[in-house]
Order: structure tokens, then C-alpha cells, then sequence
């Protein structure tokens, strides 16, 4: 293992937890470092979304890719164990697990790969993808180095991850707060104006917007923009208990 690359590596992806990125960027320097450190053949990486469906996210290879995509065709193979324990799968011979993966295994020792390492993207318990190194047979994944350098390396991904993951879902509810208060103010405005308007309390002004957004299916806060914008009032906007 060059111990060069794999501070340049481990450099590359510690840079994305403090600087801008984009996080697929972020999966191929993990994809392409297991390969050029650690020295395995091919290597892939599956995310699952926000539904826990998992996805190819990134590969080293086209035939790393198209057994990635195999996985999830069959729903079976190294990736998805690992995924769904949390725990790392390692197969020395994958050509002895035609009964554990019946599709994925043959399709594998097909591409030339003889054994399989899946690692799981985690952290605190929660599992948010899995990353697969194949062999070629050279005895690479029988490095007792590997699996914990591999570890790490996935382990920083992942916190760049659901560090980006954070950062939308904080925009998100910012601008949900936001919306939120400004339909206030727009509804507050209406209330007032339906209240003159029909010489009622802004209580019943407000029973009365409700009543009109239920009944015409419609967003408060836009009902609300359009009765502030609106003179004179809507003639569907009576008093409550009158026709």
C-alpha cells in the first residue's frame, strides 16, 4: 500500500468536509482511491435515497458498474447483505457461492473477479450505502490492512454525505419556515381586510378564509394573497350563518 496515495487520498476527501463540493465528485475520488491504494481491481459504491432505495452511485469500471446494477436487478449480492446488516461481506471465492448468489456470483467470476469485499457507508448505526471492492485473485483482499484503511476511507465519505444531506434538508426547512411566515403575514392582512370589509370580528374572518380555501381546495396563503389584492371582497365571502 503507497502510503503517498493514500495520504493524497485521504487529503482529497477530508478537503470536501470543509470546502464546496459536489458529492458525486466526492464518491469517485472514493471509488478511484480503493483502486489506486489499495490496488483492487474494480470498486463500486451503491446510496440509497431518502426511501432507502439504493442506487449505483459511482464506479471504477464499467464492469464494477454493471454488477452493481446486477445487484439490484436480482436483489441479491455482497452490497445489499452488507446494506441491510451494516456489516461487512467478504467472499474469497466467488465461485463457490453460486447457491448465496446464484445470478450475481456467476455474473461476477464472467467479468474475471474471483473475490468481493462489501463495506458499509455508516456512521452512528445509520447505514447509508454500501462500497464494493472486487478481486481479481491476487490474493489483494486477503491484506489484513485492507478492510480497516477501506473502512476509513468510506467512513469520511460518508460523513461528506450526510454533512451535504444536512445542508438541504436545513435549506429545505428554512425555506419552509420561511413560506410559513410569510403566508402568516398575507393572512393576517386578509383577515384584517376581510374583518372591515364585511363588519365582522377577525375571528370570524379568519373561520371565513378556512372555510373558502376547504371548499375550493385551495393553499391559505395563497387565498389570503388574493383577497388582500382583491377589492371589493369576494362576493363568496359572506358572514358566517348568512346565504
Amino acid at each position: 500500500m503507497d502510503a503517498q496515495k493514500l495520504s493524497t487520498t485521504f487529503v482529497e476527501l477530508a478537503d470536501s468536509l470543509v470546502d464546496d463540493f459536489d458529492v458525486f465528485d466526492v464518491l469517485h475520488v472514493l471509488v478511484e482511491g480503493c483502486v489506486d491504494v489499495l490496488g483492487v481491481s474494480a470498486a463500486g459504491l451503491l446510496l440509497a435515497d431518502e426511501q432507502n432505495r439504493l442506487h449505483v452511485a459511482a464506479s471504477s469500471a464499467e464492469r464494477a458498474r454493471l454488477l452493481d446494477l446486477y445487484q439490484l436487478q436480482n436483489d441479491e449480492g455482497p452490497c445489499l447483505e452488507c446494506y441491510q446488516s451494516g456489516h461487512p461481506v467478504a467472499v474469497e471465492a466467488l465461485v463457490s457461492e453460486q447457491g448465496r448468489w446464484p445470478q450475481f456470483a456467476a455474473a461476477a467470476v464472467d467479468e474475471g473477479f474471483a473475490s468481493v469485499l462489501a463495506l458499509p457507508l455508516r456512521l452512528r448505526g445509520r447505514v447509508i450505502g454500501a462500497l464494493n471492492l472486487f478481486g481479481d485473485g491476487d490474493g489483494t483482499l486477503d491484506s489484513p490492512d485492507l478492510i480497516p484503511v477501506a473502512q476509513a476511507m468510506a467512513d469520511v465519505c460518508t460523513i461528506t454525505i450526510l454533512q451535504e444531506r444536512l445542508g438541504r434538508e436545513q435549506q429545505l426547512l428554512n425555506e419552509q419556515l420561511q413560506h410559513a411566515l410569510n403566508s402568516r403575514v398575507t393572512i393576517e392582512q386578509a383577515k384584517g381586510a376581510l374583518a372591515a370589509q364585511l363588519d365582522i370580528d377577525p375571528g370570524e374572518a379568519f373561520e371565513l378564509l378556512r372555510k373558502r380555501a376547504r371548499d375550493t381546495r385551495r393553499p391559505l396563503g395563497e387565498l389570503a394573497a388574493e383577497v388582500v389584492s382583491s377589492t371589493p371582497p369576494d362576493k363568496d365571502f359572506q358572514p358566517l350563518g348568512q346565504k
